[in-house]
C-alpha cells in the first residue's frame, strides 16, 4: 500500500527543526548557500527584479527581512519575491538532476526571508533549506517527467519546497508543515510557454515561488488548513500536471537516509542545463583533438526531449533567447573558450561572427538518451571539420553533477566571479567566510552599484 505523501513529506520536513545533521550534509547546505548568492547577485542588477523593485517599493511593508536588488529592510514576502526572481535571472542557479527542480530560487529566497525576518541564526537557516530541498525534490520526482513538458517545476514544485523551509523556521510542527505544503500546492504555477520565446516570466516564477510559499507557511502557522489529499488526490496537483496520480513509492523511497540537498548539480556554465552536456563534449573533444572555429564545417548534437524541444534555436534576439540556445552557447564556447555572463552581453548578442557560425550546430533527439532522461542528462555530438576530418562524442554527464562535483575550490571560484564585480573583492571574501563557517546569517551587503553598510541581521 503507498505511503500517503503529505504527512510522510511534512513529517520528515518538521524533523529538521532539532534533528543531528546527518554527516557532512552540513556542508552541502552551506555550498547551496554559497551557490545561491553567486547566481542572484548578478541578478539583482538587472531586469526584472529592478524593474519591480521600483514598481513595489510602496509595498515593502515594515521587517527585518533584506531585499538584496536595494539593500532595504522590509516585509518577509516583499525580499522573498525579488530575491527569488533576482536569484533565477542569469540562469546560475543549482538543479537538482533527477526532478527537474531548481530547488535554490525559491526555497533560499524564502528562507532566508523569514530567517531574517525572525533574528534566527544560520543553523536555523540550513535546517530549513535542507527540509525545503527534500520536499521540492521528491514532490517533483514523483510528478516528473511528464510534468516538464508543460509546467515549469520552479515554479510549480518550487511554491511546496518554499512553504515547506518558511514552515520550519515559523516553528510549525508536523500537522501545520502539511497545512502548508498543502496551501502552497494549490498557489503553485509557471508554464513552460514563458520560456521558449522572449520575455521575462521565467525568473518571476521563482519569486513567485518564494512569495506564495512565505505565505502558505504563514497562513499554516496561522490555523489555515489545506486539503490533505491535495498532491495525490484524483484532482490534485499530480493528477493536474502531470500523467497521473503521482510516482510516489519513487518519491519517497529513502526518505531520511538519501537527501537531496546532497546531491545537487551547481552550474558550471550561465545558460540552460540541457544545453552542458553538449558544451562538456565539445570541450572533450577539443581537448583531444585540437581544433579552431574557423576549422569547424558541421556540428550535431543530439540529445533528449528538452535539448531539442527548449534549446534548438538557430535564430536569437534576447540574451533569453540565447540562453536557451544551443546554437549560440556553442558558438560562444568555441570563440571565447566559455558560456558565463560576458558571453550574454549586448555587444556579443550582436556579435557577427557569432550570429554567423551558428547555422553550423544542429540539434535532434536520441531516443536512448530520452529513454533515461531525468536521471542521465547526456549528449552525443558528431564534429566535422573543413578538411573531412569527422569526431564523434557521447557525454554521459555534466560538470557540476553529482557524479562529476564543482570542488569547493571550483565553487568559490565560481562565487568570486560572480559576486566580485556587485560587492568587490572584500565584501565577496567577507560574504564567502561567513557563508562557509559563520553562526549568524548574511546581513546587508555593500554593492558598488547602490553602497550601504555591511552588517549582519539583527
Amino acid at each position: 500500500m503507498t505511503t500517503a505523501p503529505l504527512p510522510a513529506l511534512a513529517a520528515h520536513a518538521a524533523g529538521w527543526r532539532h534533528a543531528a545533521w546527518p554527516e557532512g550534509l552540513e556542508h552541502h547546505a552551506r555550498r547551496a548557500l554559497l551557490d545561491w548568492f553567486a547566481a542572484t547577485l548578478p541578478g539583482t542588477q538587472q531586469p526584472p527584479a529592478t524593474l519591480l523593485a521600483a514598481a513595489l517599493a510602496d509595498e515593502r511593508g515594515e521587517g527585518a527581512a533584506i531585499c538584496y536588488v536595494d539593500g532595504r529592510r522590509g516585509a518577509a514576502r516583499h525580499a522573498a519575491l525579488l530575491n527569488g526572481i533576482a536569484s533565477h535571472t542569469v540562469e546560475f542557479d543549482d538543479i537538482h538532476r533527477d526532478s527537474g527542480l531548481h530547488p535554490g530560487s525559491p526555497t533560499v529566497a524564502a528562507a532566508l526571508a523569514v530567517a531574517q525576518a525572525r533574528g534566527a541564526g544560520m543553523d536555523a537557516l540550513l535546517r530549513a533549506m535542507a527540509a525545503g530541498y527534500e520536499v521540492g525534490g521528491r514532490i517533483a520526482l514523483a510528478v516528473q517527467p511528464s510534468h516538464y513538458r508543460m509546467w515549469h517545476t520552479t515554479g510549480t514544485v518550487g511554491t511546496m519546497a518554499a512553504a515547506a523551509a518558511a514552515a520550519v523556521l515559523l516553528d510549525c510542527d508536523a500537522d501545520r508543515v502539511g497545512h502548508a505544503i498543502a496551501l502552497a500546492a494549490t498557489m503553485s504555477g509557471g508554464l513552460q510557454q514563458a520560456f521558449r520565446g522572449s520575455g521575462m516570466s521565467k525568473p518571476m516564477h521563482a519569486g513567485h515561488a518564494a512569495e506564495a510559499g512565505v505565505l502558505a507557511a504563514r497562513a499554516a502557522a496561522a490555523g489555515v488548513e489545506g486539503a490533505a489529499d491535495v498532491l495525490d488526490g484524483p484532482a490534485g496537483f499530480a493528477a493536474a500536471t502531470s500523467s497521473s496520480t503521482g510516482r510516489w513509492d519513487l518519491a519517497l523511497a529513502d526518505l531520511g537516509t538519501r537527501f537531496v540537498i546532497g546531491g545537487m548539480t551547481f552550474k558550471n556554465h550561465g545558460c540552460c542545463g540541457h544545453i552542458f552536456p553538449a558544451l562538456d563534449g565539445l570541450l572533450a573533444l577539443r581537448a583531444r583533438h585540437p581544433f579552431q572555429p574557423d576549422d569547424v564545417s558541421r556540428i550535431h548534437v543530439a540529445g533528449y526531449h528538452a535539448t531539442a524541444e527548449m534549446c534548438d534555436r538557430p535564430l536569437v534576439k534576447t540574451e533569453q533567447e540565447a540562453r536557451f540556445s544551443t546554437q549560440y552557447c556553442v558558438a560562444a564556447l568555441l570563440h571565447h573558450g566559455a558560456v558565463r555572463l560576458n558571453a550574454f552581453s549586448p555587444e556579443r548578442l550582436r556579435d557577427p561572427v557569432l550570429h554567423a557560425f551558428m547555422p553550423k550546430v544542429s540539434v535532434s533527439m536520441a531516443p536512448e538518451l530520452v529513454d533515461v532522461y531525468p536521471r542521465r542528462r547526456a549528449a552525443r555530438l558528431r564534429l566535422e571539420l573543413k578538411d573531412g576530418q569527422v569526431f564523434e562524442h557521447e557525454q554521459p554527464t555534466r560538470k557540476g553533477d553529482p557524479e562529476d562535483p564543482l570542488t569547493d575550490e571550483e565553487l568559490d571560484a565560481k562565487f568570486e566571479e560572480l559576486a566580485e564585480p556587485v560587492l568587490g573583492m572584500l565584501s565577496t571574501a567577507e560574504l564567502r567566510d561567513l557563508i562557509r563557517r559563520g553562526t549568524e546569517l548574511p546581513g546587508v551587503l555593500v554593492t558598488l552599484s547602490a553602497p550601504m553598510v555591511t552588517g549582519r541581521s539583527p
